[in-house]
This record gives structure tokens, sequence and C-alpha cells, in this order.
């Protein structure tokens, strides 16, 4: 499974490209409400402080606008991509930054891949990446991390799962 990036966001129309990815040993229905639940993002995931989804909505959904405060910006986004059970991408602007976040969860028989890739481009994005060239691999572990614990647990609150 590969993520198909935009043409804006391919690889030849990027400067910086981070993935990372990680075998999960639960459910991808489980997950994927994890990672669905932007709202509770900020509980779970230290650089987010704050989401919001426009309309007020718990879950991201295919088309969802939405922001959220990381490292002291508060980019726009938009979900692009919404299979569910399999792929959510999202394309997010800030100052200097234009970028694609894109998730991959692929069943295993013990749990599921996760894969987690971003590529953006613009000056700022640029910059980070020469200054700072292993923060965004350093991040994505540490979300995949996180979402791997937070999957441990079972689904998040107010989610029943199917029977």
């Amino acid at each position: 499974m590969d993520i198909v990036w935009p043409e804006k966001y391919s690889d030849s129309n990027t400067s910086v490209h981070v993935s990372r990815e990680l075998d999960i040993p639960a459910k991808a229905e489980i997950v994927w409400a994890w990672l669905i639940r932007a709202s509770l993002w900020p509980e779970w995931y230290d650089p987010i402080k704050a989401v919001a989804i426009e309309g007020g909505a718990l879950d991201l959904g295919p088309g969802s606008k939405f922001t959220y405060r990381i490292f002291g910006i508060t980019p726009s986004s938009r979900v692009e991509e919404f299979v569910p059970l399999e792929r959510l991408g999202w394309s997010t602007q800030y100052e200097g930054v234009d970028a694609y976040h894109a998730w991959l969860i692929e069943k295993r028989p013990e749990g599921c891949h996760v894969f987690v890739g971003e590529n953006q481009k613009g000056w700022l994005a640029t910059l980070n990446n020469r200054l700072r060239p292993s923060n965004g691999r350093y991040y994505h572990f540490i979300w995949l991390q996180a979402l791997m614990e937070k999957a441990k647990q079972g689904f998040p609150p107010g989610i029943n799962p199917s029977p």
C-alpha cells in the first residue's frame, strides 16, 4: 500500500519528505478511531495543544476543515483522502509551509501496520528541514508511539464498536 500523493504534493513538487512506520498490536478499527478522533489528539500527542474541527465535530471525516495548535502555530487543514480503516490524508498550510500529511493502515493478523508520511514545500519548510533535519522523523515517531499506546487501551471514549 502506498500513499497517493496529490500532484501538488508529489515528491517531485516538494522539498521535504518525512515518513515513519510501526506495527501496532491493535485492530485497525481501534487505531482508526483514535486517528480520526482529532478532538482528543491534545490529550495523547503532546506537541498538539488544541484542535478545532469546523462545525464542532469530534471526528475527522471526508472534507473536514480543521485547525490545530502545534509548535506555536495554528495551521489550516482539510481532509483530502478518507478511506475508513485504511487511508487518511490532509493538506495543511501556514506561513511558509504547504504540506500534505498522510496515514496508511494495513490490517495484519497480529494487529496492523501504520505508515505516516508528510511532504512539505515552502520557504519555512525548507529552512526548518535544513536547521533541524531529524525533527520531522522524531515527531512522527512520537505520534506513532502515542497512537499505539492509546490503541492498546481500546476504543476512544464514546465509541461503541460494532459487534
